[in-house]
């Protein structure tokens, strides 16, 4: 049964029909991009020429736009969104708004998101009225799970469009892990827990999660290094294919982000799970073993969150989808647990 004719609300609009519709390409219009740069034909996260040697993982998914945002004020009736894409994925347990489709925020305020079909392969459409237009800033957040090519902001014609103002803190949080970090299984992009971070502390942020991808390489690693950071939060335990792996890559890849930048905070974490077997424990161990070795030369700027913390007493067993993953509950605890970190490091 097509439930779309039974109930108005599930149907997407593939043409748009608003007065005065005006679109303007972002790569020219006044607005600001962050978490996310224009190379070669397509939005990236790291440089194509770093990511490609590394893995086939980090070859697809460095193009994946999680964590990119593009920011404005305008005052007009209805945002709308027309997008190029390629690179999807689909999966039974993760939402195709999650991974294709964009949201709308503004002062934290969920405004609507710009829906995909379900069909959806290389281009879609779609618009999010406003029901108290003003002049204020938006934020749109890109998807967590496609290569993003071009994007169109569409607003009624005469209405104001220009740059918003930077965030409070603008040296970005750099976050690095698996597919839990790339945003796996939020149901849209302004749900994961850097998104939510970002929204909550008014800083910006990079997302480096790459599901399945990430490994702990060094390149990556030194590549991170040179990022001008505000703090950098990395979690990739669920990537390690072995408790050895796990050891030999952890330290590691802490020193090398370390020696770089001597003051960074930095926060370490383990997959967000509440009951761990003996085996999820030892890789408890690892990271916290790596954060004695570090407390005992004398670092006075490293933190660590168990990730079983992570998931509040209170939601934990509501948080994950398949075990694994998160749903937006599971985010939302992530975020808070992380937030509140933050906030005491960086008062």
């Amino acid at each position: 049964m097509d439930f779309t004719k039974i109930d108005k609300n599930m149907k997407v609009e593939t043409k748009i029909e608003r007065e005065g519709l005006t679109f303007y390409d972002i790569d020219e219009a006044p607005v600001n991009i962050h978490g996310v740069f224009r190379e070669g034909d397509r939005y990236r996260r790291i440089p194509q020429a770093i990511a490609e040697p590394i893995s086939d993982g980090l070859r697809w998914l460095h193009a994946h736009t999680s964590g990119g945002r593009i920011r404005f004020v305008t005052d007009s009736p209805y945002i709308a969104l027309k997008l190029q894409i390629s690179g999807q994925s689909k999966f039974s347990f993760f939402s195709v708004t999650g991974i294709m489709g964009c949201d709308v925020y503004s002062d934290k305020r969920y405004y609507g998101t710009i829906v995909p079909a379900l069909d959806t392969t290389t281009e879609y459409e779609n618009v999010v009225d406003i029901p108290d237009p003003c002049e204020r800033e938006y934020t749109i957040n890109m998807p967590l799970y496609a290569c993003v090519h071009k994007v169109h902001i569409g607003i009624k014609d005469g209405c104001t469009l220009k740059p918003a103002d930077d965030y409070k803190t603008t040296k970005p949080i750099v976050f690095y892990g698996s597919s839990i970090a790339q945003g796996g299984c939020a149901s849209r992009p302004g749900s994961t827990y850097p998104a939510q971070i970002s929204r909550a502390l008014d800083v910006d942020f990079i997302n480096l999660g790459f599901a399945g991808s990430a490994k702990g390489e060094e390149e990556v690693a030194r590549y991170i290094a040179t990022l001008d950071m505000t703090a950098f939060c990395y979690d990739y335990d669920y990537n390690a294919n072995t408790l050895d792996e796990y050891k030999s890559t952890h330290e590691k890849f802490f020193k090398i982000i370390r020696d770089a930048n001597p003051d960074l905070p930095i926060i370490m974490t383990t997959r967000p799970k509440k009951h761990l077997t003996p085996q999820e424990i030892e890789r408890v161990n690892v990271m916290m073993q790596t954060y004695k070795n570090a407390v005992d030369a004398g670092d006075k700027n490293v933190y660590y969150i168990k990730g079983c913390d992570l998931l509040e007493d209170s939601v934990a067993e509501i948080s994950l989808i398949e075990n694994c993953h998160p749903n937006d509950c599971g985010f939302a605890s992530m975020a808070r647990v992380y937030s509140q970190k933050l906030k005491e490091i960086l008062a």
